[in-house]
């Protein structure tokens, strides 16, 4: 039988995601990983920048993106946000008016977008407002409507006219974009909403939402009446809007052949789902040789502005994260070609308890020996020589200063060279997972060979004057990351070309989610 998954369906789970995001029972975390992703390993390529594979979405894989991923920042109420289509207001351009019977055998007609949400029916001026197009001139007689002279500049409540060219468009006021959320959230094809449209107590947006909740004391919810045919023989008057709302009333003016040209809503009612103008009063005697056909055009919910998120079909989300030297966390010195979120990821020491801070490293640490030669490489192979085998990893940080060096493992260090499951003669000592220890012999990477300092068990250093916090806590040299990297749930990854930080960069990092 056909069926529809339905634009509502993708809103409320936009809406619900961000719920999930936001309560204190939950915590995300965007994450960067994989820094040698041009090496020869499991899930990486050698032509990884120029032909970068599509992420691989089953049960094995998220425990590679677990085990690859370097570190991560917490997602909060601050951070994320509901997005819709960037539809900039420009001179000399026709927009679509809303309508709420866009479908694909009525489709919009500047856009020829068979739903509202597809079709230019708001628009975001220079002054980072958005509002949504009430009127466009349009009827029966011309479909297309007129072209915008007037960019709308007022806040004022109800709909209006933006200036005095006379192009025929009402346009009403929904909200403006605050400067915070304009650093954070702008982009080429996105504006942000506000969060918490129902709930908020911001003061302006109190007032665009209780005067959209059209009701019995407030009956204002249609503002459009639209002349598809406007017959003839019909008088000018004013008449009530029937259906299953109560209290509408429209202002009919017709011309000298009878043919109703324009209409005029002096009352919205409220309580409508659907609605006809009855022109009962205003007909020519006798038969309706050329009936008019009138169309009350109905908002979203209760009337313009009472839920946004529905009026403008927020079925996005977008998810802003920064990185950048303000915290050992994040090494300045590392590469990366994921960024992906992941959900309740635990503390390194328990499988239930959800880490909860800001930020983590999900990286383990060897403060090495103030001497030695050679210097380790982002991405290259270290080995330890350890009580009943070989403790392996690849270098995901080394920082000269502190003589701290971070490091990640993944199965490429212990499949076969297949890079699978298939058995080799060194099985038994090659694919057992050792951990680097204190008594063991010298790490040791293609250019360098180094002890591990066994007297240093500290959450800072001191070298000079200067007292550098390292975000973490050694215990003999060696620490373990903040997260158990066998938990949480890996819900989005993106392959990129390998990215290279330094010292002066920070990464703002945007995510779009679509429902």
């Amino acid at each position: 039988m056909p069926a529809i998954v339905t634009d509502q369906f993708r809103i409320l789970n936009a809406s619900n995601f961000v719920d999930s995001v936001v309560s204190t029972n939950n915590s995300y975390y965007v994450f960067l990983g994989l820094n040698n992703s041009a090496q020869v390993g499991f899930g990486r390529t050698t032509n990884w920048d120029n032909n970068t594979p599509n992420p691989t979405d089953n049960f094995e894989y998220p425990s590679h993106y677990r085990d690859t991923a370097l570190f991560g920042k917490k997602i909060t109420s601050a951070n994320i946000r509901r997005v819709i289509r960037k539809v900039q207001w420009q001179s000399n351009t026709s927009y679509d008016m809303y309508r709420h019977d866009y479908s694909i055998l009525n489709q919009s007609p500047n856009s020829n977008s068979s739903r509202l949400y597809d079709s230019n029916y708001y628009v975001i001026t220079s002054d980072f407002r958005v509002y949504i197009c009430i009127d466009n001139g349009s009827s029966g007689v011309n479909l297309k409507g007129n072209k915008s002279q007037d960019e709308p500049t007022f806040t004022d409540l109800e709909p209006s006219a933006a200036g005095a060219s006379g192009d025929g468009y009402i346009w009403k006021y929904l909200f403006s974009i605050l400067p915070s959320d304009i650093i954070k959230f702008d982009s080429t094809e996105y504006v942000v909403v506000p969060n918490e449209w129902a709930t908020s107590t911001d003061a302006q947006i109190i007032s665009l939402r209780e005067n959209g909740e059209s009701s019995s004391t407030n009956p204002n919810q249609i503002k459009k009446v639209y002349v598809a045919n406007g017959g003839l023989g019909y008088s000018s008057g004013v008449v009530n809007i029937i259906g299953d709302g109560s209290g509408g009333r429209v202002s009919v003016t017709v011309n000298s052949s009878g043919s109703i040209v324009s209409t005029q809503v002096i009352a919205g009612g409220f309580g409508y789902t659907w609605a006809i103008v009855d022109l009962g009063s205003l007909q020519p005697g006798g038969s309706l040789p050329s009936p008019a056909k009138l169309i009350p055009i109905i908002p979203p919910s209760k009337g313009h502005g009472s839920d946004i998120y529905t009026e403008l079909g927020t079925d996005k989300i977008l998810i802003y994260a920064r990185f950048d030297d303000s915290t050992k966390d994040f090494p300045i010195d590392t590469k990366f070609s994921q960024v992906g979120i992941i959900k309740n990821p635990t503390t390194y020491s328990s499988d239930i308890t959800i880490f909860t801070e800001n930020q983590y490293s999900s990286l383990g640490a060897i403060k090495l020996s103030s001497n030695f030669t050679g210097t380790p490489v982002i991405g290259d192979k270290i080995t330890q020589s350890v009580t009943g085998g070989t403790a392996k990893a690849y270098i995901a940080s080394y920082d000269r200063e502190t003589k701290v060096l971070k490091y990640f493992r993944d199965r490429s260090l212990y499949f076969n060279n297949n890079l699978d499951q298939t058995d080799y003669n060194t099985v038994t000592s090659g694919s057992t997972v050792y951990d680097f220890q204190p008594g063991g012999g010298s790490i040791v990477g293609p250019g360098f060979n180094a002890s591990i300092d066994t007297t240093f068990g500290a959450s800072q250093i001191t070298i000079g004057n200067k007292t550098i916090n390292l975000g973490t806590v050694f215990t003999s040299g060696l620490s373990n990351p903040d997260i158990n990297k066998k938990k949480g749930d890996i819900i989005y990854i993106d392959n990129r070309p390998l990215i290279t930080r330094d010292i002066r960069q920070k990464e703002d990092i945007k995510i779009i989610l679509e429902f």
